[in-house]
C-alpha cells in the first residue's frame, strides 16, 4: 500500500518532489545561493545600529544633536583615591600626594587628556576620604578600551606606592576591556558550543553519522547564508551584534528541528517498508507541510517586533525571521534532494552501541511507539477532565508569580555581581558619590552658546539641580563653543537604585529645566544618560506591548485557522501557547526576582527582570511553540482522516510524534540552556527562560494538555462555522496513504471534513 505513484498537492509537497527529481540542481542553487549570500553580504559589509537610532524620545534628540554637531564624545575615566581607614583625609599631605601621583602617572601615558584634580573640580566626597581624578581617552570612545591597558597599569603602580589608600579606575574604556577580557570569550564558547552539542544529541536520536550530520549542515548554511542577506539588509534596516547572536540561536534551533521533522518521517515511512521515493512523497506532503505551517507562524510572531520602534528589536526581529525562512526553505528544498541522492547511504556510519530500530515495524506509520509517552496517554485519555485540571492548574500555578514582575535595566552589580573587581569599585564610588558613575548628560543646543541668558540660565540649571534635591553636585559643564553645544553632567540622587535615580531624574526633567533652560527661546535641552536612557527604553517598550501582543496573537490564529480550517484548533493553539509563556514568566520571576533557586543557576541577588526580555520572550517562544503544536495536530489529523476515531487518532498523533518532538526539544532546551551558563544576568535570564518554556512545551502542553482538551472536545476539534468556509483552504497536504484509504467519516456516516 503506498508505493502507487499518486498526486499529492500544496506547496511543501511539489518542492520536495521537483528537487528529488532534480537532486543535483536543487543542492546546486542551494549552494550557490548560500556562496552568493555570503559573498554580497561580505562585499556590503554590515551597518549597525547608531545610537540616535536606538531609541526615541528625549536620549534620541540628545544624540541626534550629538551626531548634528559632529562632536565625538570621548570615553571618560575616573580614578577613585580612598581612603582605607576613617583617619586619613583629602586635605592630608599623603593624600595629596597620592593625588598628584595619579595625575603625574595617567599624563605620562600619553593616551589621556582633560586631566582633571579634584581639588580643582571639588569631586571630593562629603566625608573628606574620597576623591575623583577624572580624563578622556584620546580617539574614537568604541575603540578606547583597546588602549586603556597602559593607563591602567599606571594606576596600578600608584596604588602599590600607597597601601593606606584605595587607588583604582573605573570608567567606559576600563569596563568596555574588563568586560571583553570577561565575556567575550564566554560568548563565543557559547555560540560555537552550540553546534557540538545539538550535534552529539542528534547522533543519539538517529544513531548514524550522516543522519545526524544533515540537520546540522543544513542549520549552519542556513546560517551562514542570512549572515551575508544580514548585511545586505542592514543597509535599509540596520543591524547588530546582539541580533546576530539571536539569529544564530534562532537559527540553530529551528534549522535542525525543521530538518529533524522531515528526516524522521522520511525514515518511518522506509521502515515501515515503503520504496525510497514514496517515503519521500509522504514525508513532503507531511512533515514538509508542518514545516511550512510552522514557519510561516515564526515569521510571523517575529515580525512582531517591528512594531516595538526600537532599532535594537527590530534588527532582531528581522534577523530572526530572515534565518527562518532560509531554514524553512532550505529543509523543503534542498533536504529531499539529498535524502535521494544519499538513499540508504543516510544510515552510514552507524555508532554501534546504539540499537539500531527495527525495519517494518508498525503498521502504517513505521516508527516504534514511546513507552513512556503511551503510558501517559492511556492515563491522560482515560481521564481527560483530571488530566486538564491538574495540567492546567499546574501551569498556572508556576505563572502566578509573573503577576508582580519587576523589569528594569540591569544596574552593573546585578548584570555582574561582585565577582569583578571594577563592580566592587562600581559600588564604591556610588557610595561616595552617588550618581557620580552615571550622571545624567544635558545637551543643551542654542542659537549663540555663550549669550549671557543661555550662560545665566546653565547657572541657574547647574544650581537648581542641588537646591531641588535632584543631585548632591557637583554638576559639571563643559562647552563646544564652535558647536553651541553645552555638556552638563548632573549626579543624580539615588546612584545605582534606579527607582531612586528615576525620580531624581523627573525632578530634573519636570521642574529643573522648565524653570531654567525652558524659559530662554531657541534653546534645546533633551536629558540622556543610562538612567534617562533606561526610562525612555521603558516607556518605549511599555507603548509596544498592546500592539505586538496584538499582531503576534491574531496573525497566529488566523495562520492556524487557515492552515487546519477549524475555529477550534486556532482557539485552543493561542491558548495553549499563552500557557507555555507564561510558564516561562513565572519561572523568571521566581528564579531570578525572588531569588527560589536561584543559587543553582548562579542568579543570586539580582531581583529584577531585564526590561526587554518579556516581550522578546513572548514572540520567540510563540513562534517556537508552533513548531511541535504544528507538527503533533498535523499528525492527529492525518490519522482522523485515515479513519481512526478521535481519541485513537490522538493517541496515534502524539505518541508517534513523541520520539522526534522528545529529540527537537532536547536540542532546543541544550543550545538555550548554554546561554544560561553565561555571567551575565540578562544572557543568563534569557536562556534559562527559553529552555524552560521549551521544556514545559514539549511535555505537559503537547503530551498532556493537548491531547487532553482534544479527547474532551471530540468531533469539535474540526469545527468551523458555515459563515467560513469561503476561507482559502490551507488544509494538511494528502498523502498517498490518506488518498488510498477509505474516506474518513463522521458518526450520521457523512464524509468527515477535518
Amino acid at each position: 500500500m503506498g508505493n502507487g505513484d499518486i498526486r499529492v498537492r500544496g506547496f511543501a509537497a511539489r518542492a520536495g518532489g521537483w528537487s528529488a527529481r532534480h537532486r543535483w540542481a536543487a543542492v546546486g542553487i542551494w549552494v550557490l545561493f548560500v556562496v552568493l549570500a555570503t559573498g554580497l553580504g561580505s562585499a556590503a559589509g554590515r551597518v549597525d545600529v547608531k545610537d540616535s537610532d536606538q531609541l526615541k524620545g528625549e536620549t534620541h534628540t540628545a544624540a541626534r544633536i550629538i551626531e548634528g554637531a559632529g562632536i565625538d564624545e570621548p570615553a571618560s575615566e575616573t580614578v577613585l583615591i580612598q581612603a582605607k581607614g576613617g583617619e586619613l583625609k583629602a586635605t592630608d599631605g599623603e593624600f595629596r600626594e597620592a593625588v598628584d601621583a595619579v595625575v603625574r602617572a595617567v599624563e605620562g601615558t600619553g593616551r589621556v587628556t582633560e586631566v582633571t584634580s579634584p581639588y580643582d573640580t571639588k569631586t571630593i566626597s562629603k566625608d573628606g576620604r574620597s576623591a575623583l581624578v577624572q580624563f578622556d581617552m584620546r580617539g574614537e570612545s568604541d575603540t578606547a578600551g583597546e588602549r586603556i591597558e597602559p593607563v591602567l597599569k599606571a594606576v596600578e603602580g600608584v596604588q602599590q606606592d600607597h597601601e593606606s589608600l584605595r587607588i583604582e579606575e573605573i570608567g567606559g574604556a576600563s569596563m568596555m576591556k574588563t568586560f571583553d577580557d570577561a565575556f567575550g570569550d564566554d560568548f563565543k564558547k557559547a555560540e560555537y558550543s552550540a553546534v557540538p552539542v545539538a550535534f552529539g544529541i542528534l547522533l543519539i536520536a538517529f544513531g548514524a553519522l550522516v543522519a545526524a550530520l544533515l540537520p546540522v549542515a543544513l542549520a549552519i548554511t542556513a546560517i551562514m547564508a542570512t549572515m551575508g542577506l544580514m548585511g545586505v539588509v542592514s543597509h535599509l534596516q540596520p543591524m547588530s551584534e546582539t541580533a546576530n547572536s539571536v539569529m544564530l540561536l534562532v537559527g540553530m534551533a529551528v534549522g535542525v528541528d525543521y530538518c529533524l521533522f522531515y528526516l524522521r518521517r522520511e525514515r518511518e515511512e522506509r521502515e515501515a517498508g515503503r520504496d525510497a521515493q514514496t517515503a519521500l512523497r509522504i514525508a513532503a506532503a507531511t512533515s514538509g507541510r508542518a514545516i511550512v505551517v510552522s514557519g510561516v507562524t515564526v515569521c510571523v510572531a517575529m515580525a512582531g517586533m517591528l512594531f516595538t520602534g526600537l532599532a535594537e528589536f527590530e534588527a532582531m526581529g528581522l534577523a530572526s525571521l530572515m534565518v527562518v525562512a532560509v531554514a524553512m526553505v532550505g529543509s523543503v528544498t534542498v533536504l529531499p534532494a539529498l535524502l535521494s541522492l544519499l538513499g540508504g547511504r543516510v544510515e552510514k556510519g552507524r555508532i554501534p552501541f546504539l540499537r539500531r530500530r527495527k525495519q517494518g515495524s508498525g503498521s502504517g506509520s513505521g516508527s516504534q511507539d514511546s513507552r513512556f509517552w503511551t503510558a501517559v496517554l492511556r492515563r491522560v485519555l482515560a481521564k481527560p477532565v483530571i488530566a486538564v485540571v491538574v495540567a492546567a492548574g499546574a501551569l498556572l500555578a508556576i505563572t502566578a508569580p509573573a503577576l508582580g514582575m519587576k523589569t528594569q535595566q540591569l544596574t552593573l552589580d546585578q548584570e555582574f555581581g561582585d565577582s569583578l573587581p571594577i563592580v566592587q569599585t562600581y559600588n564604591r564610588l556610588n557610595d561616595a558619590f552617588p550618581g557620580g558613575s552615571e550622571p545624567a548628560e544635558v545637551i543643551v543646543k542654542a542659537r549663540d552658546i555663550n549669550a549671557p541668558e543661555v550662560k545665566s540660565a546653565l547657572a541657574d540649571f547647574r544650581d537648581r539641580a542641588i537646591s531641588s534635591g535632584a543631585s548632591r553636585g557637583p554638576v559639571e559643564i563643559k562647552l563646544h563653543d564652535a558647536q553651541n553645544v553645552a555638556f552638563v553632567y548632573v549626579p543624580l540622587v539615588g546612584g545605582s537604585d534606579l527607582d531612586k535615580a528615576g525620580a531624581s531624574l523627573d525632578k530634573l526633567r519636570d521642574e529643573v529645566r522648565p524653570a531654567t533652560l525652558g524659559r530662554v527661546d531657541g534653546v534645546e535641552a533633551p536629558i540622556t544618560g543610562q538612567v534617562a536612557g533606561s526610562k525612555d527604553f521603558n516607556d518605549q517598550l511599555a507603548g509596544a506591548v498592546v500592539p505586538v501582543f496584538a499582531f503576534v496573537v491574531v496573525f497566529a490564529f488566523a495562520l492556524m485557522l487557515l492552515s487546519f480550517r477549524s475555529l477550534t484548533i486556532a482557539v485552543t493553539s493561542i491558548v495553549l501557547n499563552l500557557l507555555s509563556v507564561g510558564a516561562a514568566y513565572g519561572i523568571l520571576v521566581a528564579v531570578f526576582q525572588h531569588g527560589w533557586g536561584a543559587s543553582l543557576v548562579g542568579a543570586e541577588g539580582v531581583g529584577a527582570i531585564i526590561t526587554w526580555l518579556p516581550l522578546f520572550l513572548f514572540v520567540i517562544l510563540f513562534g517556537l511553540s508552533m513548531d511541535y503544536h504544528v507538527f503533533v495536530v498535523s499528525r492527529i489529523r492525518e490519522a482522523r482522516l485515515r479513519g481512526l476515531a478521535t481519541k485513537d487518532a490522538i493517541r496515534h498523533g502524539v505518541v508517534t510524534t513523541a520520539g522526534v518532538v522528545t529529540s527537537a526539544a532536547v536540542i532546543m532546551v541544550a543550545v538555550f540552556a548554554i546561554f544560561g551558563t553565561l555571567s551575565m544576568q540578562s544572557m543568563k535570564q534569557m536562556g534559562v527562560g527559553l529552555a524552560a518554556a521549551v521544556l514545559i512545551d514539549a511535555t505537559i502542553i503537547r503530551g498532556v494538555l493537548l491531547p487532553a482538551v482534544m479527547a474532551l472536545l471530540g468531533e469539535r476539534n474540526w469545527y468551523l462555522p458555515k459563515w467560513l468556509h469561503r476561507l482559502p483552504d490551507l488544509t494538511h497536504d494528502e498523502t498517498p496513504q490518506a488518498v488510498a484509504a477509505p474516506a474518513a467519516r463522521d458518526d450520521e456516516g457523512e464524509p468527515l471534513k477535518v
